[in-house]
Parts: C-alpha cells; sequence; structure tokens
C-alpha cells in the first residue's frame, strides 16, 4: 500500500491519468520500477507528467509520510479500494483517493447534505440545528463542511439527535479549520468521520473549496441549502449536485434579506420548499428515501410461516397472488397470515388484497 501512496501523492499528476497508469499497470509498485523508456512512450502522459514521476521515485518523503498516516489515525483509500464510495464513483472528476479520519458513510443509508453561508443569520443558524437533528436522528447521515455557521451548526445538530455526520474538508483530515470548531471536529470522528481529497497536513487553500462541494453532494442523496447570498459558495455545492442528479431543497427567509436572495433564487427555479423538518421528512418518506428502523421485538414475535410472508412484502403493494406464488402457501393460508399480521400492525392492507410491509 505504500506504493499506492506514492502515486497518489504526485500532484502534477491529474487523478485520471493515476487510474489510467494502474488500470495498465496493475498496481503502485509496478509504476513505480517502470522502465524510463516505457514511460516515455506512454502518449497520454505530458512531459511535465513524466518528469514528476521520475522525481518522485527519486524522494524518500513518501515513505516518511506513509508512517505518519498509521501514526494519526488516517485511513487511506484509494480509488480501486472496494471501501471507497460508491456514489462518488459515480460523479465526475471523483478523487483517487480518500483520506478519512473516523469512518466512512455507510453505502445502504440515505444521506442529506446541508449547506449554507458561514456569516448566516441567528434564525439560519437555528433552522440548520434543527433540520440536522431531527434528521440525525431519524436515521440520516448528515453530509457538510464543517465550516462556520450553517454547516458546523447543522452537524452539531445531527450529533445533538444521536445522528450520524461526515464532515468533508478543503485542507488535510489532519487539520482542523476553522480551528474554533476543534470539539466538532472530534466529536464528529466519535460519531462519523472527517474526509478530504487533499493530502494529509495540507493547509486550507481557497482553491480546494469548489472542489470540496463537488464530494459534498456526490456523497449525499439531497441537498439543503439553509442561507445563501446571491453569489455563495453553497450554490457550487447545489450547481455541483443538479449535475449529480440530486434533488435540492431551500429554505426561504425574510424577502429584503441578501443571506436569503441565493435561497429564493433556487426556489423560483424549482427547489423544493423547507417549510419544517416533518414535512421534509414525509417528503423523503414518499421518495422512498426515510430510512427504515429495524424492529428486532418483531423479528422474535413472528412465526416462521409469518416471517416467510412478511419478507415477501416491501413498501410496494404487493397482490395476494404475488404472496401464494412467492411463498407456496394455499390461498386460504397465505390470507389467513396476511391478516394476523395487519392485526399485529406488521403489514398494511393498501387496496383490496394488495398488502405493504407497516414500517412506518
Amino acid at each position: 500500500m505504500e506504493y499506492e501512496y506514492w502515486l497518489a501523492r504526485i500532484r502534477q499528476l491529474a487523478d485520471w491519468k493515476k487510474r489510467r497508469l494502474r488500470e495498465e499497470y496493475g498496481s503502485g509498485e509496478a509504476i513505480y520500477y517502470i522502465e524510463e523508456t516505457k514511460l516515455h512512450r506512454l502518449e497520454y502522459l505530458s512531459e511535465t507528467d513524466k518528469k514528476a514521476i521520475s522525481a518522485a521515485r527519486n524522494a524518500s518523503v513518501a515513505t516518511e509520510e506513509w508512517k505518519r498516516l498509521k501514526e494519526f489515525g488516517i485511513c487511506f483509500v484509494p480509488y480501486y479500494s472496494p471501501d471507497y464510495p460508491r456514489r462518488l464513483r459515480q460523479i465526475s472528476r471523483p478523487p483517487y483517493a480518500l483520506y478519512v479520519k473516523g469512518r466512512l458513510p455507510d453505502e445502504e443509508k440515505p444521506a442529506v447534505a446541508i449547506v449554507g453561508a458561514r456569516r448566516c443569520s441567528h434564525y439560519g443558524e437555528q433552522m440548520a440545528l434543527e433540520y440536522g437533528e431531527k434528521l440525525g436522528a431519524a436515521g440520516f447521515d448528515i453530509i457538510s463542511g464543517m465550516a462556520k455557521g450553517i454547516d458546523g451548526a447543522a452537524q452539531r445538530g445531527a450529533l445533538n439527535g444521536g445522528g450520524i455526520t461526515y464532515a468533508v474538508l478543503g485542507s488535510g483530515v489532519d487539520v482542523c479549520y476553522p480551528r474554533e470548531h476543534i470539539g466538532l471536529y472530534t466529536d464528529i470522528q466519535k460519531q462519523g468521520g472527517i474526509l478530504s481529497e487533499q493530502l494529509p497536513g495540507q493547509s486550507p487553500l481557497p482553491a480546494h473549496f469548489p472542489a470540496r462541494n463537488r464530494l459534498i453532494s456526490g456523497l449525499a442523496d439531497v441537498i439543503l441549502v439553509m442561507e445563501a447570498r446571491e453569489r455563495s459558495g453553497s450554490l457550487i455545492t447545489v450547481d455541483c449536485g443538479l449535475e449529480q442528479g440530486k434533488d435540492v431543497y431551500a429554505l426561504p427567509g425574510p424577502a429584503d434579506s441578501a443571506l436569503s436572495q441565493g435561497c429564493h433564487r433556487l426556489i423560483r427555479q424549482g427547489a423544493g420548499i423547507l417549510v419544517s423538518p416533518e414535512l421534509l421528512l414525509e417528503d423523503l418518506k414518499m421518495e422512498r428515501l426515510l430510512p427504515v428502523q429495524k424492529n428486532d421485538k418483531n423479528e422474535k414475535v413472528l412465526e416462521s410461516t409469518e416471517n416467510m410472508v412478511y419478507s415477501c412484502l416491501d413498501l410496494f403493494p404487493r397482490s395476494i397472488g404475488e404472496v401464494i406464488d412467492k411463498t407456496g402457501l394455499e390461498a386460504g393460508k397465505a390470507m389467513e397470515i396476511l391478516m394476523s399480521l395487519v392485526l399485529k400492525g406488521e403489514v398494511k392492507e393498501v387496496s383490496r388484497n394488495y398488502y405493504v410491509k407497516n414500517r412506518y
């Protein structure tokens, strides 16, 4: 893995070129030991690229930095790793590697990005805190950038609600920015993770943040904008999200508030309107994004034949005929079990002889 980290550290080499090299040669070690004659025959590499690879081979810093990763508990997740987030594989320009403190998002859980102004109003901060708390408690992962204002409030809200949150930084994962969020930075690692495509030790340069925003939207299923000026970095996240096919919601504010002009423009363009966390959860329920809370008690109470019938149902209506086909039960027995499940509150009859799991 040390050779893989060596390849990831070559700043001058574009991520897509790193991926192509690795696809062709199979490992970072093979690329490290590639003959100069073969290297210079690769047409997709510029002269600058070839010089960068050659120079990197002569440096011992990669070995030292690899040891530093382990010492500081930083996980290195290259693009080809099975742990690399599936959602990020689907975006344009996926990072070649991620660096993580804590853990990566659960692929099976729905995620909501909450973004907005750094210099937000008290109203915006309170709304971000409330939405983060309610969505986190409902089982959504909360994705944001741990910035001042809206980002930090939403992530603190998620933690307050017992939820899980992930911060995508524009610096190395070992650099807490802003510094005053050191408590939040520490807490997120306990109940989520800190992620970045920047190398460890990298300071938070302005050019890193627009690129960081595509990862925030990429990791989320839905994007919420709590407050944004007419020209706001949050709108970059929205643009990235729209390119990725994500739904966008915006919080309305006072008509004369500069902090709400970006949100109002999004609403005029068709974004969903944030009225309350409860109504948003209803929308997400309709979109089949509301996470399912496993009920261990139900698993223990249901008998084997009931479990067989229950397991062939989901949130889409199934007819009695489909249940019979899937279970092989006689019609009378299948109907008897369905009625028993309805009485127990485990199943709901949504129309005549059509049933769904009653998970809400």
